[in-house]
Protein backbone atom coordinates (compact mmCIF):
# COMPACT_ATOMS: atom_id res chain seq x y z
CA UNK A 1 0.00 0.00 0.00
CA UNK A 2 1.00 3.41 -0.66
CA UNK A 3 1.73 6.32 0.80
CA UNK A 4 -1.02 8.15 -0.78
CA UNK A 5 -3.64 5.05 -0.32
CA UNK A 6 -2.51 5.27 3.42
CA UNK A 7 -3.35 8.97 3.82
CA UNK A 8 -6.99 8.89 2.44
CA UNK A 9 -7.46 5.41 4.09
CA UNK A 10 -6.53 7.49 7.56
CA UNK A 11 -8.35 10.36 6.32
CA UNK A 12 -11.75 8.84 6.25
CA UNK A 13 -10.83 6.60 9.21
CA UNK A 14 -10.34 10.05 11.72
CA UNK A 15 -13.10 11.48 10.16
CA UNK A 16 -15.42 9.09 10.71
CA UNK A 17 -14.32 8.53 14.68
CA UNK A 18 -14.20 12.25 14.88
CA UNK A 19 -18.11 11.46 13.64
CA UNK A 20 -18.90 8.74 16.17
CA UNK A 21 -17.00 10.47 19.67
CA UNK A 22 -17.67 14.28 18.65
CA UNK A 23 -21.38 14.61 17.74
CA UNK A 24 -22.30 17.29 20.74
CA UNK A 25 -22.48 20.16 17.98
CA UNK A 26 -24.03 20.16 14.78
CA UNK A 27 -21.59 22.14 12.87
CA UNK A 28 -19.15 19.51 13.85
CA UNK A 29 -20.58 16.29 12.67
CA UNK A 30 -21.40 17.75 9.56
CA UNK A 31 -17.95 19.09 9.22
CA UNK A 32 -16.89 15.44 9.89
CA UNK A 33 -19.07 14.57 7.03
CA UNK A 34 -17.72 16.96 4.79
CA UNK A 35 -14.39 15.42 5.74
CA UNK A 36 -15.16 11.99 4.71
CA UNK A 37 -16.56 13.10 1.35
CA UNK A 38 -13.75 15.20 0.08
CA UNK A 39 -11.52 11.69 1.07
CA UNK A 40 -14.07 9.71 -1.00
CA UNK A 41 -13.65 12.26 -3.59
CA UNK A 42 -10.24 12.33 -3.52
CA UNK A 43 -10.02 8.34 -3.71
CA UNK A 44 -12.32 8.29 -6.49
CA UNK A 45 -10.33 10.67 -8.69
CA UNK A 46 -7.43 8.87 -7.92
CA UNK A 47 -9.22 5.66 -9.06
CA UNK A 48 -9.18 5.48 -12.59
CA UNK A 49 -5.60 7.09 -12.89
CA UNK A 50 -4.51 4.03 -10.79
CA UNK A 51 -5.82 1.62 -12.86
CA UNK A 52 -5.26 3.43 -16.41
CA UNK A 53 -9.23 3.37 -17.40
CA UNK A 54 -11.52 5.95 -18.85
CA UNK A 55 -14.76 4.07 -17.95
CA UNK A 56 -15.23 6.06 -14.00
CA UNK A 57 -14.56 9.64 -15.24
CA UNK A 58 -17.19 11.10 -14.57
CA UNK A 59 -18.21 9.24 -10.83
CA UNK A 60 -16.22 11.80 -9.22
CA UNK A 61 -18.15 14.60 -10.32
CA UNK A 62 -21.43 13.48 -9.30
CA UNK A 63 -20.14 12.29 -5.74
CA UNK A 64 -19.19 16.28 -5.76
CA UNK A 65 -21.92 17.11 -6.70
CA UNK A 66 -24.35 15.48 -4.30
CA UNK A 67 -21.86 16.48 -1.40
CA UNK A 68 -22.34 19.44 -2.19
CA UNK A 69 -26.56 18.97 -2.11
CA UNK A 70 -25.72 17.24 1.29
CA UNK A 71 -23.72 20.15 2.51
CA UNK A 72 -26.34 22.43 1.55
CA UNK A 73 -29.13 20.53 3.08
CA UNK A 74 -27.03 20.08 6.40
CA UNK A 75 -26.55 23.70 6.68
CA UNK A 76 -30.24 24.19 5.91
CA UNK A 77 -30.80 22.04 9.46
CA UNK A 78 -28.58 24.13 11.35
CA UNK A 79 -30.01 27.11 10.20
CA UNK A 80 -33.77 26.03 11.34
CA UNK A 81 -32.34 24.89 13.99
CA UNK A 82 -30.43 27.32 15.73
CA UNK A 83 -33.75 29.52 15.13
CA UNK A 84 -35.82 27.09 16.90
CA UNK A 85 -34.59 25.96 19.23
CA UNK A 86 -31.63 28.32 20.58
CA UNK A 87 -28.55 26.82 19.92
CA UNK A 88 -26.86 23.42 17.40
CA UNK A 89 -25.98 21.39 20.53
CA UNK A 90 -27.43 17.80 19.09
CA UNK A 91 -28.50 16.97 22.54
CA UNK A 92 -31.32 19.53 22.05
CA UNK A 93 -32.62 18.31 19.14
CA UNK A 94 -35.42 15.44 20.90
CA UNK A 95 -37.77 13.68 17.99
CA UNK A 96 -40.03 13.66 20.83
CA UNK A 97 -40.71 17.35 21.53
CA UNK A 98 -42.34 19.75 19.72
Amino acid sequence: MSFLHLSFYTTFILSSLGLMFHRTHLVSALLCLESMMLALYIILAMWPIHNQSTSLTLTPIFMLAFSACEAGTGLAILVASTRTHGSDHLHNLNTLQC
